[in-house]
């Protein structure tokens, strides 16, 4: 195997660079960040990115801006290259002219985070750090600033995609204004990191204090699945075949209700002959954090990407369903395929230790050792989720 095949990409990391840390400082109004004391007398910068934020908010520091301790953090773990993208809520909630004009001077910023940072050692042509930009993505934003965007981020070297939410532009991603800046984004070769930051209805959560954990464990991932259920629906992926969309969070709910949302479609007159697919082809042209925390999570992803294929064409469900012998035959193959699409991420510098004591991060523990520990994957495709699919995704070797 060969030594770059070897290595570790964190493709799901993120951070406030100084510009925007600054400008969440000086607002009054979620998000923002506040000064807090602590226990001590000491003063605490807290981060609030969700209406009425639970545990009154959370801790931030120079994990959150500072390329040092973003090195430290990958030197720990064993870490070799890591893609950092702005974390939620990115520009969402400025008004156009400033959403293009921030958009603009982090792109910049986040090129050069990357690009004067250290090389690795064995590979002087790989940096240790790239980026996923931003666009300005707001109401009234004009398509012509969205476009001039993302032929910013395509002649950075350094970013090699973007990040965005599931506003869109305010009506989601199934909005049709989207589709000329679908068609740059795939013309530009350029990935897109599709990550939620607004959950679902908070009435759902009930009364009790339970931190942050519904909003992130439940809500979060509902989010991703709607939002690239609506894209299904709507034929961005027959009209733009070639769109590369990588998911949060191991696509959300999407994988475990696939088939469900396939036969939804096939039973509803306003829908069932709209698309040039069974829905479950979808998911083998999308890619996949393996941000799940454990092997049969993983497993199962990739079961679901590997069978994909199967489902290529809607026009006689009977001819293009499985046959049970089929899926036994080709069952281990098709966990070897679905594994090409998957990358290993550590959500940085989010779920650390509750004890400051520990050395290693459980939260990237687990997430190595559930690829570790992923029934069906030989070694070469373990190698691949950890690294070696990340940098031929994004072209960096």
């Amino acid at each position: 195997m060969a030594a770059t095949t070897r290595l570790i990409v964190d493709i799901h990391t993120h951070g406030y660079l100084p510009r925007y840390a600054s400008m969440l400082r000086s607002r009054a109004v979620v998000p923002k960040i506040v000064s807090t004391k602590v226990r001590d007398g000491a003063v605490e910068e807290r981060l609030h990115i969700l209406n009425d934020e639970p545990s009154g908010g959370r801790p931030v520091g120079r994990q959150y801006w500072d390329r040092d301790e973003k090195l430290k953090f990958m030197d720990k773990h064993g870490i070799d290259v890591s893609i950092v993208s702005t974390a939620n809520p990115w520009l969402d909630f400025l008004s156009a002219t400033q959403a293009e004009d921030l958009a603009n001077e982090l792109n910049d910023d986040l090129e050069q985070f990357c690009s004067t940072g250290p090389s690795l050692a064995n590979h002087q042509n790989v940096k240790r750090l790239y980026g996923f930009g931003l666009l300005p993505l707001v109401p009234e934003i004009t398509t012509q600033s969205l476009l001039q965007s993302v032929e910013q981020i395509s002649k950075l070297p350094h970013l090699k995609g973007l990040i965005m939410g599931t506003k869109g532009v305010g009506n989601g991603l199934d909005d049709e204004a989207l589709d000329p800046v679908w068609a740059a984004i795939e013309k530009a070769g350029l990935v897109i990191f599709l990550h939620p930051h607004y959950g679902v209805d908070s009435n759902a959560w009930g009364g009790k204090d339970n931190g942050h954990v519904l909003q992130l464990a439940l809500g979060f991932p509902f989010e991703t699945t709607t939002a690239v259920t609506r894209m299904i629906l709507s034929g961005v992926f027959d009209r733009y075949p070639r769109l590369r969309l990588l998911l949060a969070h191991s696509g959300g709910t999407l994988p475990q209700l696939s088939s469900r949302l396939a036969s939804c479609i096939d039973h509803d007159p306003a829908v069932a002959s709209r698309l040039n697919h069974d829905a479950r082809y979808y998911l083998g042209k999308l890619y996949f954090d393996a941000v799940a925390y454990g092997p049969e999570e993983l497993g199962f992803v990739s079961d679901v990407i590997g069978r994909a294929e199967r489902y290529e064409g809607n026009k006689n469900r009977e001819s293009s369903s499985p046959k049970s012998n089929i899926i036994k035959q080709a069952a281990a193959q098709l966990r070897s395929s679905g594994s090409k699409r998957m990358f290993f991420g550590t959500d940085h510098p989010f779920f650390p230790p509750l004890s400051s004591t520990e050395e290693k991060w459980q939260s990237v523990v687990d997430n190595l050792e559930a690829i570790d520990a992923a029934e069906g994957w030989s070694e070469e495709d373990k190698a691949g989720v950890r690294g070696g699919n990340a940098l031929a995704l994004l072209n960096i070797l």
